[in-house]
């Protein structure tokens, strides 16, 4: 579901910037409105970064081999490292470049209406992108709040585009406020205005996903709801206790967990087998994403030391 719903949210938000840049670059050309030009930079940003996503969820279905004995899983986090990299030189420092370039040599806009019409065309669009996005986030964020989900998914897609396409909207509104102002009061400066707004909300975005697809790229474990679920389910059968536990996700859908599990005394080898045997399957079937899965039964010193 986690890559199924993504792969239509990006989809979805290429077409959309792919067709939203063209009409910017055209409002550019004939208005010479440095917010279009910021807003045109940024929709090819988008559409690239949509193209890389696309990429690295292609790239990750590579088998396992010797060399990568876990296979592929995080080069979707590699690849949404990437895009956030993107978004902040190519959306974010041009639009600041450009915006600082304007206020210090402001130009009048040539027909602005062409500005105004296409960006209500694009805010239309985006909106489209927006609302796949989010609907897609529903079927997988569960009761997490917007910011517990950007923050605890470990599927990197859906934030980036719900962040890109949040941006992208703020984005056009900022323009259309800069534009809007430098055409009522005659003065360029608003438009420059509008150009820096751009540039300051693309690069808030941007370090927000570089922070969030670092970590996921360095390496996180499963979340406390789930780290809670497993202990449970391995504790649910012969298995006394759980000594120690570690967890990292190895990608988006799949979850190593290793652990030393004290079992209760007598077993023989055969029950031991089973016994860890059982609590692996009962962790799958809570936690779908656990597929690789090593239970070490051993000593629980820790009751030997108080008796």
């Amino acid at each position: 579901m986690a890559a199924g719903g993504g792969t239509k949210a990006i989809i979805a938000a290429l077409l959309a910037n792919a067709g939203i840049a063209i009409a910017k670059f055209v409002g550019f050309l004939i208005t010479g409105s440095s917010s279009m030009l910021a807003e045109s930079v940024h929709s090819v940003a988008d559409t690239s970064n949509q193209g890389l996503l696309l990429l690295g969820q292609k790239t990750a279905r590579r088998q396992a081999n010797i060399d990568h004995p876990f296979g592929y899983g995080r080069d979707r986090y590699f690849y949404s490292f990437i895009v956030a990299l993107m978004l902040f030189t190519l959306g974010s420092a041009f639009a600041l470049y450009e915006g600082i370039h304007k206020l210090q040599e402001p130009e009048a806009l040539s027909s602005p209406l062409v500005a105004v019409v296409i960006l209500v065309v694009a805010i239309g669009l985006e909106t489209y992108s927006f609302r796949t996005a989010i609907v897609e986030s529903r079927l997988i964020k569960g009761d997490a709040t917007w910011w517990g989900f950007i923050r605890q998914s470990r599927t990197p897609e859906l934030p980036v585009v719900l962040l890109e396409d949040a941006g992208a909207l703020f984005g056009l509104v900022f323009a259309l406020i800069g534009v809007g102002l430098a055409t009522i009061t005659g003065d360029p400066i608003w438009d420059a205005v509008g150009t820096l707004m751009i540039g300051v909300l693309l690069g808030v975005i941007a370090i927000i996903l570089i922070i969030e697809m670092k970590s996921l790229l360095i390496g996180e474990g499963a979340t406390p709801r789930e780290l809670d679920t497993i202990v449970d389910e391995i504790a649910a059968g012969r298995i006394e206790r759980v000594i120690h536990i570690k967890t990292q996700y190895m990608g988006p859908e799949e979850l190593l967990v290793a652990a030393k599990v004290a079992l209760t005394p007598g077993l023989s080898v055969e029950e031991v087998a089973q016994a860890i045997d059982d609590a692996e399957q009962r962790i799958r079937n809570k936690v779908p994403s656990a597929r690789l899965i090593y239970l070490e039964p051993d000593l629980d010193r820790s009751i030997k030391a108080t008796t």
